[in-house]
């Protein structure tokens, strides 16, 4: 009988989460521009409501955007001192003290973090133009100093504009940037080159369409509790993710580069310990085997994606056969000598 485990006590590798059910149709045994195509069409399928720009834009912002520390406020995109007695660098303002306008000083707009005039063509202020998850409240004076100018490498809390001419978001939120200007190149891949808005090498993907600074932004500043909060605002609204905050590995998985997070714990194969207990090969027709030199005495466990627990049993022979199982990932705990070793296999 196949049991459900429990997730937070028996099983450690799945203790943040399994993948989500949104994912169900796709496979993440394809790497590259197979998966992209394929969360290409996910998120697109699933973008059911276009917004109006205004006034509904302005009207998910005020919920999606939310000081988790003060609800009364919004935070601004690019700020980073409240304290400073500058309009400009705030991080946080009224949500109602939003800009109607042309006299904007001291409050916040919408900003167009792939900005409108860089899409080819221009994005205007439907469907691309005005799609939430790269939309964000920015102080007026910061939206203008950014104006279109394509991110580059920098450093510091401080946004600010590079010495060739280029912005720096700041360190709170490079990676809250990378993560739309990924979902902006997926879901819209010919209006929104991400190579039109990030400077710089794109040695590490395989086709040159990722700037390198958006993988390693992607991965040094990982997915905040605010971004989960405004993707599952957005996607209640819009229908559709953003697949980056969701899992920042994706990336990793289609353009290579730095090792993101694996917010599920189930996309990476963990590097093989210093024990020589292994499993292999990881991707099989329907059999693999335990290297296990020592004879230590085993327990195999068999997972599927989803955290279900498929076979449990004591482990003489050095084989494993996954032949009455769908194709797809596979994930088998071995226990031995009070440890636990969990391995990623793909059966084809």
């Amino acid at each position: 009988m196949i049991k459900r485990l429990v997730i937070l006590f028996f099983i450690p590798f799945f203790c943040v989460a399994q993948i989500p059910d949104y994912y169900i149709s796709i496979d993440f045994t394809q790497t590259g521009d197979d998966l992209k195509f394929q969360l290409t069409d996910l998120i697109s399928d699933t973008h059911t409501v276009n917004l109006i720009y205004t006034p509904e834009v302005w009207q998910v912002l005020k919920v999606s955007d939310l000081d988790p520390e003060n609800n009364n406020n919004v935070l601004l995109l690019y700020g980073y001192n409240d304290a400073d007695g500058q309009d400009q660098s705030d991080r946080s303002r009224n949500k109602n003290f939003s800009c109607h306008t042309s006299s904007c000083e001291g409050l916040w707009n919408r900003e167009h973090v792939f900005p409108r005039s860089l899409g080819t063509p221009n994005l205007g202020f439907q469907n691309a133009g005005a799609d939430a998850h790269s939309l964000r409240p920015a102080d007026s004076q910061m939206n203008s100093a950014r104006s279109n100018r394509a991110f580059a490498e920098g450093s510091g809390n401080a946004s600010y504009i590079t010495a060739a001419g280029h912005f720096y978001p700041g360190d709170e939120w490079k990676g809250d940037v990378a993560r739309m200007m990924m979902y902006m190149y997926v879901r819209y891949p010919t209006q929104c080159a991400a190579t039109a808005v990030g400077v710089g090498s794109t040695s590490y993907s395989d086709f040159g369409d990722m700037p390198n600074i958006f993988l390693e932004w992607n991965a040094q500043d990982p997915v905040s509790a605010f971004e989960i909060q405004r993707n599952e605002y957005i996607s209640s609204i819009q229908g559709n993710r953003n697949p980056f905050i969701d899992n920042p590995y994706l990336a990793t998985q289609i353009w290579n580069g730095p090792e993101a997070e694996d917010r599920w714990e189930v996309l990476h194969t963990p590097e093989v310990t210093s024990y020589p207990l292994f499993v292999y090969p990881t991707i099989t027709d329907h059999i693999v085997f335990i290297n296990n030199p020592n004879d230590t005495p085993l327990r195999v466990q068999i997972y599927n994606t989803a955290g279900y627990l498929l076979e449990s049993h004591p482990r003489e022979k050095q084989k494993i056969s996954l032949e009455k199982y769908a194709s797809g990932i596979y994930f088998i705990a071995v226990e031995y000598q009070n440890n636990r070793e969990t391995f990623k296999v793909v059966k084809r």
